[in-house]
């Protein structure tokens, strides 16, 4: 058992992580700036284990605060402002919490000799896709603010870890989907209207290819990260090495859902008008599965069917 730091707690990943250790018997503390349903239910759910404090990862003294106290093994770094189109909305708070909130946790790493750290990290750090599937070794271009903030904690950390000897690993996730899953983006968007009997047409985006990954399988990648006793590399990709389009994913969704109202237009996809997505891809994930045996349940179609299946039994 250990006693782990879950940032981020309340968010889509964070919860979903905070539950997995939890559930399986670390004490966790879970750290955001307000609760949000999942973790009301991990409370009622696991009282003995899991607890959440409401905190500002920008500010340093209610953080420094709670990490005296609890004293964590670990942390699991999951708090930021995600995603390219919630950064060009806000990009000083971006900066803010992304950045500046993880040098804190940095920081106080190094005054409390926490020794891990798990970053979850992004694909939007390579900016665009030089081919069709990548490495780790990738060049890092990133060009919105959401990409530019996760390459600097990035190399911010590889500094941490030369000067002061702490461990960092960067958990370079992708498009995760599935329960919980708050951003009205694809595939949220079009699996809502088949579940609430409505309507999603997407103006544009069926060439659009990138790796989608099913929020479980993301979680334990991550959880095989935090969990390996010594890493060779500092960062892995934690997807699933395939890049379906969004064309073919309104296929398969039409395929479980014959009478489904949904459709997507040519070309490439946006985030909303005039904000489009640059070339993606798939991510390789020989590292992850050859260092850490990361090797995700679901593909394209199964994680879909989950999704659905989950959604019907979780009307809104």
């Amino acid at each position: 058992m250990s006693k782990i730091l879950v940032t981020g707690g309340s968010g889509f990943i964070g919860a979903a992580v905070a539950a997995a250790l939890a559930r399986r018997g670390d004490q966790v503390l879970a750290t955001d700036i307000s609760e949000t349903p999942p973790v009301v239910s991990l409370l009622e759910e696991c009282p003995n284990t899991f607890h959440f404090e409401s905190a500002d990862l920008s500010e340093w003294a209610p953080m420094a605060s709670l990490i005296k106290d609890f004293k964590p093994d670990a942390i699991v770094h999951c708090a930021a402002i995600v995603g390219v189109r919630n950064s060009v909305a806000a990009p000083f708070a971006t900066m803010r919490i992304n950045i500046e909130g993880t040098l804190n946790l940095m920081e106080l790493m190094r005054l409390f000799e926490i020794k891990r750290m798990v970053h979850i990290s992004s694909e939007e750090t390579y900016g665009a896709f030089d081919t069709d599937i990548i490495t780790e070794d990738h060049p890092q271009r990133p060009l919105k603010a959401y990409g530019i903030s996760k390459f600097a904690v990035e190399q911010l950390a590889r500094d941490y870890v030369e000067t002061h000897g702490l461990d960092i690993i960067h958990a370079r996730t992708c498009w995760v989907y599935g329960p919980g899953l708050p951003r009205p983006r694809v595939p949220k968007t079009l699996v809502d209207a088949i579940i609430d009997g409505g309507s999603c047409h997407v103006e544009n985006g069926a060439d659009f290819r990138t790796d989608h990954i099913y929020i479980d399988d993301c979680v334990d990648g991550i959880l095989k990260v935090l969990d390996h006793p010594k890493h060779k590399y500092d960062a892995y990709h934690i997807s699933t090495g395939a890049a379906p389009s969004l064309g073919e994913i309104v296929d398969y969704l039409k395929e479980l859902a014959p009478d489904a109202d949904i459709s997507v237009g040519p070309g490439n996809y946006e985030f909303t008008k005039g904000l489009p997505t640059v070339k993606k891809g798939a991510l390789d994930i020989t590292r992850a599965r050859t260092e850490l045996g990361h090797n995700p349940k679901h593909d394209i179609r199964s994680g879909l069917k989950a999704y659905i299946e989950w959604r019907r039994d979780h009307p809104v």
